[in-house]
């Protein structure tokens, strides 16, 4: 359970603000008209504020007392209006009896709380005065009795894999609250909890909302307003604990993925700028999801509350519910992640000295079965990385080639540097080849020869082949991704450029994948990521060439057998087929590399991008063989590497900018993960 957040932003009422008076003409509703004044200067004076005011209408009290429960109704509820109107008056004599309307919203942006209740009035000296009493402002509500919001929030639902098993595991953490009725002045502690708690990118907690919360909070109930993770947030715990009034609790919470931590995501306080993307009905002081998957589905998975107003005395122990209203369960998030591939893909990037992503598709579905982001500092970099491809893109060149009429027994001439429209294209190797076929050419990476035959197709030729592999379509999934640039070459020299994957050529190691399995499979399928809900990418699947792919899928064997890519020719598990090379470009005047490897055996196609100079088909061996790696070599690189002739093309911060490493924050957030049945009370 936990306390809801009150938007007070909206609780300033105006001092001008009148009464509706439900009903017909004043003739009509009022038996006796000169009780209705007193009614009516009462209700106008609770409802802007006025307490002492409406406290002069009451008689058979004590007036401060009078003062003090009307002023208290809006802190007890955290209420964010409260509005007035009369319904009738009935006289009797010297005695009258107001019927009244009350509406009070409390701030959930759901359907407010209204009901009537009434007054008993007497007549003396020739005036009227309301005879005082605590059910004036519930009918239910008793002397020595206080109102409170109970926020029933069920435990959060978890994030699992693709056979329903949690990815989430429990890690010591810190329950930061107070017992509200212990503190001596409530507001110095929330504001100096705030000035000592500090949440990435400068964000604070909302520290008038925090109080609020407090107030309204029952006086003995232990009520959490943080949960600090151990392992990060040592230092900030000993600070807090000088902080007067605060209280802690020690919990174990399931809140840290076991694995793709980027794409399951992290969970953090509710700031009023996360609280922009998530919406209703949760409020700044909550736990919610702020990256991955965990923000994207968090509605899903925390359910909505269900939340009652009470009546209670003091101490709790009698508890009276006035109204309720029902939240929705939380539902668990299914994904597609397989836990078996998802450890050997973490695996073999554990040890690469550079930023590495390594990105698993099933071929016959679409299925992710794995996402690794190793040294990325929580950039998702293998489904939103923007990487020039280089002579990973060969195999579409390939494709477009087959296409058109350039079968893979082509023979072709391999120089060592080509100027093609004014572009000069040279082999990753530096050397020139004998003359051979487009397959055995392709096999070691001869970027002349890909360059030189695509300056003979027409113009659209290379953009229609990328987008029968799913490169440069809006692809429509729920989770972020990057499909692709591919430009439509106008000439020659961009034609050369465009087809050894240069030019302003970018893609992620996800799209490669995707096109990997489209080869292997026969059918481009856009790739998803939740299994439940189900993922419904709004692109459609494509069925490729019988003919041009299964020329396509000997040539990229080839390469593996004898090719550029032959350090990935495991000897177990299936025949292994890919294309492996190193990309060197120009970023800010500095030469940068991206090293890839993209391929399928069986039913896996994966891409592997590395942003140094590595040998990435030795890396791939690590992964298909689930054997420990060894730091690969960063002096001497496969034959794929390419030097480049377009100068700022290369990797960018995918939109949306890194998230933080689940697990190594100090970061506060309020509870996320409380025990179900555990109730928050305020």
């Amino acid at each position: 359970m936990n306390l809801r957040g009150r938007s007070r932003a909206r609780r300033t009422i105006s001092a001008g603000a009148c009464v509706v008076l439900v009903g017909g003409s004043a003739s009509a509703c009022f038996a006796e008209r000169s009780a209705m004044p007193a009614v009516r200067d009462f209700l106008v004076a609770w409802e802007v504020g006025n307490y002492k005011a409406a406290a002069g209408h009451t008689t058979g009290t004590d007036k401060a007392q009078v003062e003090a429960a009307l002023g208290g109704v809006r802190g007890q509820l955290d209420a964010a209006a409260l509005k007035l109107g009369m319904i009738k008056v009935v006289k009797t004599g010297k005695t009258a009896t107001a019927k009244f309307s009350v509406k009070i919203d409390l701030g959930e942006n759901g359907e407010p709380w209204t009901y009537t209740s009434l007054m008993h009035l007497l007549q003396t000296g020739g005036s009227w005065k309301i005879r005082w009493d605590p059910s004036i402002i519930h009918p239910l509500l008793r002397s020595g009795q206080r109102l409170a919001v109970v926020t029933q929030v069920p435990s959060r639902a978890s994030i699992q894999d693709q056979n329903s098993r949690s990815v989430l595991k429990a890690v010591p953490a810190d329950l930061v609250g107070v017992i509200p009725g212990e503190l001596k002045d409530p507001k110095a502690t929330i504001d100096q909890m705030v000035k000592t708690t500090k949440i990435e990118g400068g964000r604070r907690l909302d520290g008038e909302r925090l109080l609020g919360r407090v107030q309204s909070a029952p006086p003995q109930a232990f009520l959490p307003l943080l949960t600090l993770q151990r392992a990060g947030g040592d230092t900030l715990i000993e600070r807090l604990r000088r902080v007067d009034g605060l209280r802690f609790k020690i919990v174990n919470a399931p809140i840290q993925p076991q694995f793709a931590p980027e794409v399951v995501g992290e969970l953090g306080a509710a700031t009023a700028d996360r609280l922009q993307q998530v919406g209703a009905p949760y409020q700044p002081g909550d736990t919610i999801g702020v990256s991955g998957l965990q923000l994207l589905m968090q509605r899903r998975l925390a359910g909505t509350p269900t939340i009652e107003v009470v009546a209670q005395d003091p101490a709790g122990s009698s508890v009276t519910t006035l109204h309720s209203w029902p939240g929705h369960d939380p539902v668990p998030v299914v994904t597609t992640l397989d836990r078996k591939i998802q450890p050997r893909a973490d695996q073999a990037l554990a040890d690469v000295k550079y930023p590495a992503s390594l990105v698993v598709v099933r071929p016959g579905t679409g299925d992710v079965l794995a996402v690794a982001n190793h040294g990325t500092r929580g950039r998702d970099q293998a489904m939103e990385g923007h990487y020039p491809p280089g002579m990973a893109f060969s195999f579409i060149t390939a494709d477009a080639l087959l296409q058109n009429g350039v079968p893979k027994d082509t023979q072709a001439d391999c120089p060592a540097s080509a100027n093609i429209g004014g572009q000069t294209v040279a082999n990753p190797s530096g050397k020139a080849a004998r003359t051979s076929t487009l397959e055995r050419d392709f096999s070691v990476s001869c970027a002349t020869t890909l360059a030189q035959l695509a300056a003979k197709l027409p113009p659209q030729a290379l953009s229609q082949s990328a987008a029968r592999f799913g490169l440069g379509k809006d692809w429509g999934g729920l989770f972020p991704s990057f499909a692709g640039q591919v430009p439509t070459a106008a000439n020659d020299g961009q034609k050369a450029l465009v087809a050894t994957g240069q030019g302003g050529v970018t893609t992620s190691p996800l799209a490669m994948a995707a096109a990997a399995a489209a080869v292997s499979s026969g059918t481009w399928r856009p790739p998803y990521i939740t299994k439940d809900p189900v993922d419904t990418p709004s692109a459609q699947p494509q069925i490729l060439s019988p003919v041009a792919t299964g020329d396509l899928k000997r040539m990229v064997r080839r390469s593996v057998q004898s090719g550029s890519a032959k350090d990935a020719n495991v000897s177990s598990g299936g025949q292994v087929s890919g294309v492996s090379t190193v990309v060197s470009y120009q970023e800010g005047g500095q030469t940068k590399y991206v090293s890839w490897f993209v391929g399928f055996r069986d039913d896996m196609a994966f891409a592997i991008a590395v942003e140094g100079k590595v040998n990435p088909a030795k890396i791939a061996a690590t992964f298909l063989t689930g054997t420990t790696p060894s730091p690969p070599s960063s002096t001497k690189p496969p034959q794929g590497t390419n030097p480049g002739t377009n100068p700022g093309t290369g990797p960018r911060q995918p939109s949306g900018g890194g998230q933080n490493q689940p697990g190594h924050t100090t970061q506060p957030t309020t509870d996320p993960t409380r025990p179900a049945n555990e109730p928050t009370k305020h």
